[in-house]
């Protein structure tokens, strides 16, 4: 039971760790905020993870469910920040948009399972698609650099530390079994920032000055402030989020044999809203079920809910300590963008293997796709396609998730239409 647990720690470890790495990364958040910002993206995932498995009132599906931060999330933060880089606090607008996207997913929670229709897994699998596809430029700019006019961009030894770093979390996730196989993206992290420690690209300073125990204060990390097109970028991510979870309910319910219903799909999407409203607060940010657990629990058969609850006492305590975000934030920027390569092409593996269950054979499922991909795509490749348009659409417009996600709607109401007589 304690070997499970500290399992479930593992898997979810670097997907919480990720995501602050990522945005701390873009911002350019000096090495001591970076580790109390991921240290409360640990804290957080860990409270959201009890608050699901446990249950207070109605709120929490009371099963064996893992809760952490949304890896959808990451690509429309990137664009919040970048049209807030003029700011003092970036996060400030972020955390903003969080904590409302959580309010009304707290409220919507029950009325969600009426609007399951209009994300049938064609449109979930081009949003999830997009996720991993949008990223990619970053994993990129981490290896090669930011800035294209400085002397080592793309230098030899960053690209070789990438490409290295890239085929050992591959060899990894090959040939390690068990609890390692959970952990292989953490050991090719650990793995190639030993390799780089020599070459002089690891920052040690970082322990000078990271204190060892640290309490989350609300809005340490920003106070929220508000913006419409940056809040309705988050509240798409949420929704599209909200329907991962219920479908992740669904199985996790059919593996521990107790059915997810209506009303513990309700119970479990307001712990989503209510973690990621709570997650705001204390510097974190969307939090919603992670589907690795549902594999993690078919295999081993241990499906106590408390067992996991445990779990996210661990990673509460995790996020007390910045110290364990400071050894996080070691990772040179070539090593974090060569198993972001993999981490992000495992997105959009994921989104296909959706849109496999779409029935893309069907012409107009096809068009769907083809025309949200498009769409979505344009701000990936030209970033500045957008340019033009007013600063208050730019936030939306430059974000491929948002664009996607509202015209694989779209396409889907106009060709479903179509369908009905065809099906008929």
């Amino acid at each position: 039971m304690i070997a499970f647990g500290i399992q479930h720690v593992a898997a979810m470890y670097a997907g919480v760790v990720a995501p602050p790495l990522i945005v701390g990364e873009a911002i350019g958040l000096p090495p001591l905020q970076m580790t109390l910002l991921i240290g409360a993206s640990l804290f957080t995932a860990g409270l959201a993870t009890a608050l699901q498995a446990l249950g207070v009132w109605k709120i929490g599906a009371r099963m064996p469910f893992v809760n952490g931060v949304t890896f959808g999330s990451v690509a429309p933060i990137l664009a919040i920040v970048a049209q807030q880089s003029g700011s003092q606090n970036p996060l400030s607008v972020v955390y903003g948009s969080v904590l409302i996207a959580g309010v009304l997913a707290f409220v919507a929670a029950p009325y969600f399972s009426r609007l399951v229709r209009f994300f049938p897994p064609v449109v979930n699998g081009t949003v999830i698609t997009l996720i991993g596809l949008s990223l990619m430029p970053v994993a990129i700019k981490w290896i090669a650099g930011q800035d294209s006019d400085a002397p080592d961009y793309a230098a030899p030894q960053k690209i070789l530390l990438g490409a290295a770093t890239f085929v050992l979390v591959l060899l990894f996730n090959r040939f390690l079994t068990g609890f390692l196989n959970r952990i292989a993206l953490l050991i090719g992290l650990l793995v190639g920032s030993l390799i780089a420690w020599p070459m002089g690209l690891v920052d040690t300073s970082t322990f000078a000055s990271a204190p060892l125990f640290n309490l989350p204060v609300p809005f340490e990390l920003g106070t929220p402030t508000f913006s419409l097109t940056a809040t309705l970028s988050i509240c798409i991510v949420m929704l599209v989020a909200m329907m991962e979870s219920t479908a992740d309910m669904i199985a996790l319910g059919e593996i521990v044999d107790r059915p997810a219903d209506e009303k513990t799909i309700a119970a479990g999407l307001r712990a989503d809203g209510a973690g990621s409203a709570i997650s705001a607060i204390f510097g974190g940010f969307t939090c919603s079920a992670f589907a690795q657990n549902i594999g993690l629990v078919a295999l081993t058969g241990v499906r106590s809910r408390f067992v996991v609850a445990t779990g996210g006492g661990v990673l509460v305590l995790l996020g007390l300590f910045p110290v364990a975000g400071a050894v996080v934030s070691l990772v040179p920027q070539p090593v974090l963008g060569g198993a972001a390569l993999v981490l992000f092409g495992s997105v959009a593996t994921s989104g296909i293997r959706t849109l496999s269950k779409a029935g893309l054979g069907d012409p107009h499922n096809a068009l769907i796709v083809a025309g949200a991909l498009g769409i979505g795509l344009i701000p990936v490749v030209a970033p500045s396609f957008y340019d033009h348009f007013p600063e208050a659409m730019r936030t939306v417009l430059d974000s491929g998730i948002s664009t996607g996600c509202i015209a694989a709607l779209l396409l889907n109401l106009l060709f479903s239409k179509r369908r009905e007589p065809h099906m008929s």
